[in-house]
């Protein structure tokens, strides 16, 4: 007797294995095409770097190049012009010490760094812990001082240094970059404050501290970021500062920081480029390291007083 075979029918449901798409049938996703905004942007950017970068890349290659060079090819550099003597004449120069000046430079950055940040911080804990209108007067004081440019200030400065007997001296430079540092400073920092919790105040006047010492010893160590933004901005603006050590230590105290001595060592011999680039390389070299180094903890210490937390 035959067998008949009944066809079995496909599965269907829940228990049909699923379907293999073929790779034709596959969807490709598409990369969003830019707007014209962002191309925009982009143009924006790359056109200010480059006016930002071509000077410094003159300066860069020029520095190592002889004089009948510079004039003939300023944006090429080869072989037959590199040159380490001129570079190397002008960290030996006699118009422009170049050591001395880093260090003296140094100094004042430092000393600017430790008095800006030890007035300016206890001022912005008040202002940043303040209820009252008086405390948001005293921070739009402070921050008015943003708006005023600070060469309009040396006139009376330098009135009030002759007066005080402070003039062509050191402390004198220090007490004015120090009060042009406050009115930024006073502002981050109490804008950063004000995202410190005030339970840790509070939990510091059960331990029986004081408001000096819950400050200093709670709260500053939590400012970290801030204040290592502060120092980095205070620190290039008083590295590449030049009207205020020229008109306020002036020539006669034979103080030189690194902008004043580049002035005095080029200032002579102005046309001979084989003097000045290699002088500003080595003035602006440590500022620019400087800044690659620490822009990570500008951009974290601004972010960090920008949200709550």
């Amino acid at each position: 007797m035959a067998t008949t075979t009944h066809p079995t029918p496909p599965l269907t449901g829940p228990t049909a294995p699923a379907a293999t798409a073929s790779p034709t049938s596959r969807t490709r996703r598409r990369r969003p095409v830019p707007g014209v905004g962002t191309i925009l942007k982009w143009v924006v950017l790359g056109l200010g770097a480059l006016v930002m970068l071509v000077p410094l890349y003159i300066m860069v290659i020029n520095a190592f190049k002889p004089q009948d060079a510079i004039i003939s090819s300023p944006l090429a550099i080869g072989p037959d012009t590199f040159s380490l003597e001129h570079l190397q004449a002008a960290l030996t120069s006699e118009k422009f010490n170049v050591v001395r000046a880093y260090g003296v430079t140094l100094l004042f950055v430092a000393l600017v760094n430790v008095c800006g940040i030890a007035l300016a911080a206890p001022v912005a804990y008040v202002i940043a812990r303040g209820r009252s209108k008086w405390h948001l007067g005293l921070l739009l004081l402070f921050v008015s001082g943003l708006f005023i440019p600070g060469q309009v200030t040396l006139i009376p400065v330098v009135f009030v240094l002759r007066v005080l007997g402070l003039i062509n001296t050191v402390p004198g430079f220090i007490l004015f970059e120090t009060a042009a540092t406050l009115p930024v400073t006073i502002f981050l920092f109490a804008a950063y404050l004000r995202t410190v919790p005030r339970d840790i105040d509070e939990a510091a006047a059960l331990d029986g501290a004081g408001k000096i010492r819950a400050f200093w010893s709670c709260i500053f160590p939590i400012m970290r970021p801030v204040v290592a933004t502060i120092v980095v901005l205070n620190s290039i603006s008083v590295w590449n500062d030049f009207v205020s050590p020229q008109i306020i230590l002036g020539p006669s105290s034979g103080i030189y920081t690194v902008t004043t001595g580049v002035y005095a060592a080029v200032g002579e011999f102005s046309t001979d480029y084989t003097t000045v680039f290699p002088t500003l390389l080595l003035a602006v070299s440590p500022a620019i390291l400087f800044f690659v180094l620490m822009q990570r903890h500008i951009i974290g210490g601004l972010v960090a007083g920008a949200t709550k937390g």
